[in-house]
């Protein structure tokens, strides 16, 4: 493993840096427990969350070696949304379970590095506290592969936010593999043997935009918090304006362009989707509808990953994304789910969905930022 950048100290196998009020680094000292050996922050993790919602970057650098000692070239992740389970017995779903197991096997085969979850968590109304049984339920007792032991980066979606984000937050102190550090945050990473880097941005759609309404159009109504969103939205605006990384994503539970059951996300076409243009970022990642997308438009992926429970072969809103942007569309109930394999290399970034029997459903390949005058660092 490479020595990290100055400033930034090591939790586990993840390396942070926090920034200041006044523009310096904050650096948390690093000390083995008594129980094992475990890393814990000092000062104490409540003062930790306090710094990271300041400022949340988190930067990762991942083994330059397989498990049989071959060089690794590429950064691989899947990304899954809408994979709650169910709030009663047994707490999740056919499609989860099938889902789970496809993963574990992709991630064996393919290789991947950590998950992105896209949100709705916890179905239907979230988790109530940190101890709720649904963490064990719905994710630990589903997501049992040995491959799927990995870094789990997780944002919240209209679902959990009906509950308890804040103890979805909380349970990152629980967890080994639940990576939840704050409403949105920043990940870094480092593609082995090479100077390129891979930035993914993670938001709180439903901060951004308020939540929405399943049973009537789906749109959401406007943030609950105008303050907190217009904070978020300068956040990001800063982040990607800031960012040198060869690859520049950005991941969400609300989509920004999609055909499904809930559309375009009105709020996001008219905050985000401008970022996401003049800062020439790679793709946008979500869920929300639960089918497989993939749209490009403007030089941008649109990456709609939301068949972890359920189904929907909807296109009902077809007419309302821009004209031949839909490259690709998959919602069929007796595919019984999927996901997206990810792999960035220092040349490119392939996506790849996957159904559950195993099958190849479509791939694509986006270049790189340099490609448009974004060197690496």
């Amino acid at each position: 493993m490479k020595s990290p950048p100055k400033n930034i100290t090591k939790i586990d196998s993840t390396w942070i840096k926090r920034a200041d009020d006044k523009g310096g680094w904050l650096t948390a000292q690093t000390e083995n427990s008594a129980a094992g050996g475990r890393e814990q922050m000092a000062p104490p993790l409540p003062y930790l969350f306090l710094v990271l919602h300041i400022f949340p970057i988190i930067v990762c650098f991942p083994s330059s070696l397989l498990g049989d000692g071959r060089n690794r070239t590429s950064i691989r992740f899947l990304a899954l949304g809408d994979w709650g389970g169910l709030p009663r017995a047994p707490y999740s779903t056919h499609i989860e379970q099938t889902t789970a197991r496809e993963m574990g096997l992709a991630a064996q085969e393919m290789g991947a590095d950590f998950v992105l979850a896209l949100g709705d968590n916890f179905y239907f109304k979230g988790v109530r506290s940190v101890d709720d049984p649904r963490f064990q339920e719905t994710f630990e007792h589903v997501f049992t592969a040995p491959s799927l032991n990995i870094p789990w980066y997780v944002v919240a979606g209209n679902h959990d936010h009906i509950g308890n984000v804040t103890a979805q937050i909380a349970y990152s102190r629980v967890s080994e593999r639940w990576h939840f550090p704050e409403h949105y945050y920043e990940l870094n990473f480092a593609v082995p043997g090479s100077g390129v880097t891979v930035t993914v941005l993670m938001l709180d759609t439903i901060l951004l935009c308020g939540n929405s309404d399943d049973q009537a159009d789906g749109q959401p109504r406007g943030p609950a918090n105008a303050l907190a969103a217009a904070s978020q939205l300068q956040w990001l605006q800063s982040r990607m304006a800031a960012s040198k990384a060869r690859f520049l994503l950005v991941a969400g539970h609300y989509p920004l362009w999609s055909v499904g059951v809930h559309g375009p996300t009105s709020c996001l076409v008219k905050d985000l989707h401008p970022l996401l243009v003049k800062y020439r970022a790679t793709a946008y990642i979500c869920g929300h509808d639960h089918n497989l997308q993939y749209l490009e438009e403007s030089g941008v992926g649109y990456v709609v990953s939301g068949a972890g429970n359920f189904m929907s072969d909807s296109t009902r809103h077809q007419k309302k994304v821009p004209p031949g942007s839909l490259k690709f569309f998959r919602g069929h109930p007796l595919s019984q789910g999927g996901f997206a394999h990810i792999e960035v290399t220092e040349e490119q970034m392939v996506v790849t969905f996957l159904q559950v029997q195993g099958t190849s459903l479509y791939r694509t390949t986006l270049p790189p930022r340099e490609a448009d005058g974004f060197a690496a660092p």
